[in-house]
């Protein structure tokens, strides 16, 4: 075999490692990406049009998740949200649309506790993303209820529900970076 046939078996051969190793990392990205985004990934990707826009975007969005500064709360701050979940949970039997805007702005006040910026549902959803994208469509639905109900135009069924979809976040955040999971009620 002469030089020339070698060195071209050779050069096929390491070009077709090279991208069997970037497909295999393409790989690696997206599914680390799907586990830890959940239901998240592919919303994204849908919204996207396309999965390396949704990938990009996923990416910009753990960048800035990381650049926040979260904490877990405290027992005493944790007691006192599950005190007040409570309470919000109480008043939607005489007072269901108060409930559930009060409900959202405990799950907000909760968020912000927590370290997540909250001026902006947008905002908000794509930083929780991160951590909480399982999550995250009990947020949205509970979300549109709320807004909904502010123009009086949500059902009892409906708000109920928010009061549910509320609850599977404010759990979450409530309990995350501490043992004992969520609170009791």
């Amino acid at each position: 075999m002469s030089t020339g046939t070698l060195l071209a078996i050779i050069i096929a051969v390491v070009v077709v490692l090279a991208l069997i190793a970037v497909a295999m990392t393409v790989a690696r990205r997206r599914r680390r990406l799907r586990d830890r985004f959940g239901p998240e990934y592919e919303r994204t990707v849908e919204d996207a049009g396309s999965r390396k826009a949704a990938e990009r975007d996923l990416a910009e969005r753990e960048k800035r998740h990381d650049s926040l500064e979260l904490r877990p709360l405290e027992d005493r701050e944790r007691d006192r949200y599950a005190r007040e979940w409570n309470g919000v949970q109480e008043e939607f039997v005489d007072r269901p649309e108060d409930a559930v805007h009060d409900a959202d702005r405990l799950v907000t006040a909760l968020m912000r506790a927590r370290g997540y910026p909250t001026e902006d549902f947008d905002q908000q959803v794509r930083d929780l993303s991160v951590e909480h994208g399982r999550t995250l469509e009990h947020y949205r639905a509970a979300h549109e209820i709320n807004t909904l109900s502010s123009r009086r135009q949500a059902t009892t069924e409906q708000l109920r529900g928010a009061m549910v979809h509320y609850r599977a976040l404010f759990d979450e955040l409530l309990a995350d970076g501490h043992r004992s999971g969520p609170a009791e009620t």
